[in-house]
């Protein structure tokens, strides 16, 4: 069990790698397209897929998987000892599949953050700046929206208006 948890914790930083490795070149998943189709069914020099890095799931398993088994036969050949089990097998390619999309998660924030560091920048010094009217505004004596009600009966004083006794007056009913 101890081992189990210790190669998927490793596959998961693994994947990582792997989605990371991928995002920066993929030269090999290139050449193989180069071999594996011809001229017109070439991808083209622009896209970026790779065998993880912008593939669909089942495409990933499928590579992930792939690569694990071609790792366990060059261990049985090389190491005499069994431990390539199945759950060590299953837990690395569950770990690398998780790491990838970690990685993905990693590189996609990475990505927004940058684009957008600018207007949180702005955002935040407006913020600051608000609250700094904010604070000065309920430490002041009279808040601005007094004064400015109080210029504004200054620069327009409003004329008395006549009750509705004094205005009955006027007519004569009264």
């Amino acid at each position: 069990m101890t081992l189990e948890i210790i190669v998927f914790i490793g596959s998961i930083l693994f994947g990582i790698l792997l989605y990371w490795r991928e995002s920066t070149g993929n030269r090999l998943y290139r050449f193989i397209n180069k071999l594996m189709y011809s001229k017109k069914l070439q991808m083209s020099p622009d896209n970026p897929t790779g065998f993880v890095y912008q593939q669909k799931f089942l495409l990933r398993l499928v590579f992930i998987t792939m690569i694990f088994l071609v790792g366990i036969l060059i261990a049985r050949f090389l190491i005499p000892i069994d431990i390539a089990t199945i759950s060590v097998f299953a837990s690395s390619i569950v770990g690398t599949l998780i790491g990838t999309y970690i990685g993905g998660f990693v590189l996609k924030s990475e990505k927004v953050i940058d684009a957008h560091s600018d207007t949180i920048e702005e955002k935040f010094d407006n913020a600051i700046d608000q609250g700094r009217d904010f604070i000065q505004d309920i430490t002041s004596r009279e808040p601005k929206v007094v004064e400015e009600a109080k210029k504004e009966i200054e620069e327009n004083p409003v004329e008395p208006k006549k009750s509705a006794r004094e205005r009955l007056k006027d007519k004569g009913l009264m």
